[in-house]
């Protein structure tokens, strides 16, 4: 077992720390196991729905929008990481900078027109059925 870290530094004090990091968290784990109030209540494992009783299963599934939404969410969000950190720097990166920004956000309009075109931001399934249905008359063939 090495003595020592790197640049000489001695190694029992990290391992004396990890240890009793170690032991204090399985003490608190055996301590609250064994004097922890045991009760078994009607409504104890029950989901909590802001103090209402629970009206259905948690086990819902949701429609595929939901999830479409959320990743459009998080594909065009990222951009404000991308434009702040160029805001930060706007002043090093000069006209260059300014143009790639430009770009960049003409890319992700592009980007929203084409999920607005498709139908992505659409919540009626009206909507939605329509886009399909339009999609795929484009698509057919001209001969039938």
């Amino acid at each position: 077992m090495p003595s020592s870290v790197g640049g000489g530094e001695p190694l029992w004090p990290l391992l004396l720390y990890g240890g009793l990091v170690l032991v204090v968290a399985v003490g608190m784990l055996v301590l609250s196991h064994l004097l922890g109030q045991r009760h078994a209540a009607r409504g104890r494992n029950l989901p909590f729905e802001s103090g209402l009783d629970p009206t259905g299963s948690a086990r819902l599934r949701y429609g595929v929008h939901f999830y479409a939404v959320g990743i459009f969410f998080i594909l065009f969000d990222v951009e404000v990481v991308f434009l702040y950190a160029w805001a930060v720097a706007f002043r090093e990166l000069g006209w260059p900078g300014y143009v790639e920004a430009v770009l960049f956000i003409g890319v992700l309009f592009a980007g929203l027109v084409y999920v607005w075109k498709w139908g992505g931001l659409d919540w009626s399934p009206a909507a939605r059925r329509r886009a399909r249905r339009g999609s795929e008359d484009e698509h057919r063939s001209p001969l039938g």
